[in-house]
């Protein structure tokens, strides 16, 4: 029984030993695989570097091939944009690029909400860049729009861009818009209005439920009232009225 014992905790010695090397060789293995994943990835960033020198006019005139640099970089983990004064943006100038449009984003939005509440269409603000900068803009898209106003919302949550149905709308007012408040701007997005009537018909909402949602939108100034109506009251998003056509 003495004997049996001894051999059972050599045994187990044995297979802990061996466990042991087991981890210790896999470490090394893992140790091995990432270094070389990361001599690979900086190699990776230097070729992406020597790319970006090359083509540096293209990236920034071109906006397909623009767009095409950025993909490269959301690969591997680079952010062009992480920083106006960072590496990046000395080498393509490419940060001053999207923070001038992020200046000029917000001020297009200053001066038409007056008019439209504070939600534009995100074509609506491109065409209006594109006439008031003429051809310093004509080159923008809607994707270089969206990554300017990502950074602007680190300014708060007064800008970003929301999608409704298949539109996307850029708001610039500093308020989240409730599951409620958005189903009412969906609803609108084809007539530019919405009822009492019709939020019951498409959403079978009690008077009141329809009534504290648009009371919210109205404070904010993103709806409009039109009591001129015979049969009822028609609440009325400006901003879905598109001047610019």
């Amino acid at each position: 029984m003495r004997r049996r014992g001894i051999g059972g905790v050599a045994a187990i010695n044995k297979n802990k030993l061996a466990k042991a090397k087991f981890a210790e060789k896999g470490t090394e293995i893992a140790e091995g695989q990432i270094s070389l994943m990361s001599q690979q990835l900086d190699e990776f960033r230097s070729k992406l570097s020597d790319f970006a020198a090359k083509h540096r006019n293209e990236i920034r005139k071109n906006p397909e091939f623009r767009n095409h640099f950025q993909q490269m970089c959301a690969r591997i983990g680079v952010d062009p944009l992480a920083s106006s004064k960072g590496f990046w943006a000395e080498l393509l100038n490419v940060g001053d690029f999207y923070y001038e449009l992020g200046v000029q984003i917000i001020e297009v939005c200053m001066a038409t909400r007056p008019r439209n509440g504070g939600i534009i269409p995100l074509e609506e603000l491109r065409v209006r860049l594109t006439k008031a900068h003429n051809k310093t803009r004509e080159d923008v898209t809607v994707d270089d729009l969206s990554r300017a106003i990502k950074k602007l919302s680190t300014l708060g949550n007064g800008f970003k861009v929301i999608v409704v149905g298949s539109q996307r709308l850029v708001q610039s007012v500093p308020v989240e818009l409730s599951m409620d408040n958005t189903a009412v701007l969906q609803s609108a997005m084809d007539t530019g209005y919405v009822s009492i009537t019709t939020l019951w018909n498409e959403f079978q909402w009690s008077t009141d439920r329809a009534r504290r949602s648009l009371e919210q939108l109205i404070k904010e100034g993103m709806i409009w009232i039109d009591s001129q109506n015979a049969e009822e009251d028609l609440y009325w998003f400006p901003g879905l009225f598109n001047s610019e056509k």
